[in-house]
C-alpha cells in the first residue's frame, strides 16, 4: 500500500482528500505539527507528499526544500495560487508537479498515479536497473546520480527520467511531445510551462558538474543534447 503524507493546514480540504485517496487503497497522514514536518515525514516515510504552498510556520516552498535535502519522493503542490511564477517556483525548489485549487479530486488522483507509477512502478523497475554512459558522462539511473569527471550531482525522478531520454539520444531531436510521454503518464493534465521548468532544471544540473550548453533547443520542434564537452578530468 502506497502512501501519501498530506501537508496542509485546511481541515475541511484534508478531510476530503483523505476520503478520496483512501478509497483507493492508499495510506494518508496529515501533518500535525507544522513546525514539524521533516520529522513526521521521516517518522512515516511516505512514498509522495501532497504540499501547500501557504502554512503556519514556514511555506510549502521552504520544506519541499528540506525535504530534498534527503529524500527524492515526489512532491505535488496544492495550492490556490495559480500564478505561473508560484509554479516555477514549486518546481525550482524541488517540486515534481502543481495542482492548482479548486481542483478536480479525479485529477489529483490521476497525478498521484502517474508519479507513483514513474517513481516505483514497471517503468520505474525497469528504468531504474542501469547505468548511462557516454561521453565521460554517467548516468547512474538506479541512484539518480549524474557524474562527469570528479563532478557529481543528485537528481530527482523526473531529471533522471529526462537526462535518461537525452543521453540515450545523444544529438537527435527530442520533441515536446516525446518528454511528456516519456516522463508523465497523464500527459494531458501536464501545463506546458512544466516541461520548460524542468528542462531549466536539468540544464542547471548539468551545469553544476561543469556542462554548459549542451541541451539546445530546436524552435518548434523540442530540444537536443549536444556533447560539447571534454572527457572530464
Amino acid at each position: 500500500m502506497f502512501r501519501v503524507f498530506i501537508v496542509e493546514d485546511d481541515e475541511k480540504l484534508v478531510s476530503l482528500l483523505q476520503d478520496y485517496i483512501q478509497k483507493y487503497e492508499f495510506e494518508t497522514s496529515v501533518v500535525q505539527r507544522f513546525e514539524s514536518v521533516v520529522e513526521e515525514f521521516k517518522a512515516f516515510s511516505p512514498h509522495l507528499v501532497l504540499l501547500d504552498i501557504n502554512l503556519p510556520k514556514f511555506d510549502g516552498y521552504y520544506w519541499c526544500r528540506q525535504i530534498r535535502q534527503f529524500s527524492t519522493c515526489p512532491i505535488l503542490f496544492i495550492s490556490a495560487r495559480d500564478e505561473k511564477m508560484e509554479q516555477v517556483m514549486a518546481m525550482e525548489n524541488g517540486g515534481d508537479d502543481f495542482i492548482t485549487k479548486p481542483f478536480d479530486y479525479e485529477i489529483v488522483l490521476a497525478k498521484i498515479r502517474s508519479q507513483l507509477r514513474r517513481s516505483y512502478g514497471d517503468y520505474a523497475t525497469n528504468q531504474l536497473s542501469r547505468t548511462i554512459n557516454f561521453e565521460g558522462v554517467s548516468l547512474d539511473v538506479d541512484r539518480m546520480v549524474i557524474s562527469f569527471g570528479v563532478h557529481m550531482v543528485e537528481l530527482s525522478h523526473t531529471e533522471t527520467r529526462m537526462l535518461s531520454e537525452f543521453l540515450s539520444k545523444p544529438e537527435s531531436v527530442i520533441s515536446r511531445d516525446r518528454l511528456l510521454e516519456k516522463i508523465w503518464d497523464e500527459e494531458a493534465f501536464v501545463d506546458d510551462n512544466t516541461l520548460n521548468v524542468n528542462i531549466n532544471r536539468v540544464r542547471k544540473k548539468l551545469q553544476n558538474i561543469n556542462i554548459k550548453n549542451a541541451i539546445l533547443t530546436v524552435r518548434g520542434k523540442g530540444y537536443r543534447l549536444i556533447p560539447n564537452w571534454g572527457k572530464g578530468e
